[in-house]
């Protein structure tokens, strides 16, 4: 017998989760998460979810560790109120460029988050697009790591682009502008950068062909937009007739907005894993697509029981 499945939400992104809560027919469960005046955060549920198929919809963007924090306390009250099983459901999952010992005397601070998670009481952890692939072996408990790039490619591939060239802007993220131009009927280019400084890069040039044609640049996250926005310039001076960007997640830090109005971008397509709080009216540039049916279909696959591969076979 299936146990009945509850979905919650933290306070980082009630838009999506009230979305995801549309899509799986179902009302957002009654959680109290909020802040005692020292900054500590207060967390209570406020119905059962004894025995329950429990997912808790918090992505960890900023305020980050605030967002973290809300994700770890409602964990352990659904696992202290005797919830059969506990998802953690992170549409972006922060901390996640911290992946390796790239340098000496260095955390690896996105294993030292799995544990945390895994600590609190989740039983299973779903995403989007995480940043690195092996971060899924960071968990001892079964990770789903899905994918945006179907959603993105449904409203691409309406737009009509001129002979397309996917742009990756580093060598990372190859197979996945690989993937995305397979599909879109282009071909590839890659950006050759150095990186002097976190959030610091310097576009050295482009491997590939951009003239004449209309480029799309794809990342997983835009962050400060300088690597974009420089990427931008790179592809103009190539010859590059228009210029998009695509991500799965917009970061959209610090002077991010500004950048990307003041850039050559014709326009930035992004999904909501990440809550916009009206970044859209600050750049028009914005297209924003939703993941809620993405991640909806995953969690009604998991609490089935079924195949999530088949989503995007």
């Amino acid at each position: 017998m299936a146990h009945e499945l509850k979905l919650f939400s933290g306070n980082a992104n009630i838009v999506l989760a009230k979305e995801i809560a549309f899509y799986l027919g179902i009302p957002l469960g009654d959680a109290f998460v909020a802040t005692f005046s020292d900054g500590e955060i207060n967390v209570k549920i406020n119905e059962n979810v004894r025995g329950m198929d429990v997912f808790a919809v918090q992505p960890t963007s900023s305020p980050v560790n605030h967002n973290l924090m809300e994700l770890l306390l409602m964990i352990d009250a659904f696992k202290r109120a005797s919830a059969k099983r506990i998802t953690a459901v992170i549409p972006y999952y922060g901390y996640a460029r911290q992946d390796r010992k790239a340098q000496p005397r260095v955390p690896i601070t996105a294993r030292l988050v799995a544990d945390l998670i895994t600590t609190a009481g989740a039983a299973r952890v779903l995403t989007v697009d995480l940043h690195a692939g092996q971060i899924q072996g960071f968990f001892n408990v079964p990770v789903d790591n899905l994918f945006a790039t179907p959603v993105l490619f449904d409203y691409l591939k309406d737009i009509g682009l001129d002979n397309p060239v996917v742009i990756s802007p580093d060598a990372g993220g190859v197979e996945r502008a690989r993937a995305f131009s397979k599909r879109l009927g282009g071909s590839i280019a890659i950006i050759d950068k150095r990186r002097s400084a976190p959030n610091v890069a310097e576009v050295m040039n482009i491997i590939g062909d951009v003239k004449g044609r209309d480029a799309l640049l794809l990342d997983d996250m835009i962050d400060t937009a300088g690597t974009i926005t420089k990427a931008v310039d790179a592809i103009k001076r190539n010859g590059a007739k228009k210029v998009m960007a695509a991500c799965s997640h917009a970061v959209l830090s610090g002077p991010a907005i500004k950048r990307l109005n003041e850039s050559e971008l014709d326009k930035v397509v992004v999904t909501n894993t990440i809550a916009m709080d009206g970044k859209q009216k600050e750049c028009p540039k914005l297209k924003v697509l939703t993941v809620a049916p993405l991640i909806g279909e995953a969690i009604k696959r998991i609490h089935d029981e079924s195949s999530l591969s088949s989503l995007f076979a």
